[in-house]
């Protein structure tokens, strides 16, 4: 069974940063690419970052120069240091991991999720 476990949300200040972790496990195919999404209160699910083993990156606009996604390979892990964090970035962060079909930037129903980690930027 497909394990996708967050760590990291909390609390902070705007302009304060977090590091958001994701762990995967229990897959029966290699892990291409990593990505996480956020749902903010009343908004649907939205892209934040993406990768994939080779380093390729993608960033939503909102979130570029401010957030890094990285990814550890052998650990299938996946983290999302963001830095100068803002109101307007808080909600649930999600981990996604896209099925071997699907997009590598995935956000697919189908695709594994985590349970969610809350962000909260507030002073």
């Amino acid at each position: 069974q497909v394990r996708v476990v967050e760590s990291g949300g909390g609390l902070v200040q705007p302009g304060g940063s977090l590091r958001l972790s994701c762990a995967a496990s229990g897959t029966i195919f290699e892990i291409y690419s990593m990505a996480w999404y956020r749902q903010a209160p009343g908004n649907q699910r939205e892209f934040v970052a993406a990768t994939t083993n080779g380093g390729t990156t993608r960033y939503a606009d909102s979130v570029k120069g401010r957030f890094t996604i990285s990814k550890h390979v052998a650990k299938d892990t996946v983290y999302l240091q963001m830095n100068n964090l803002q109101p307007e970035d808080t909600a649930v962060y999600y981990c996604n991991i896209p099925r071997p079909d699907s997009t590598w930037v995935g956000g697919d129903e189908y695709d594994y999720w985590g349970q969610g980690t809350q962000v909260t930027v507030s002073s």
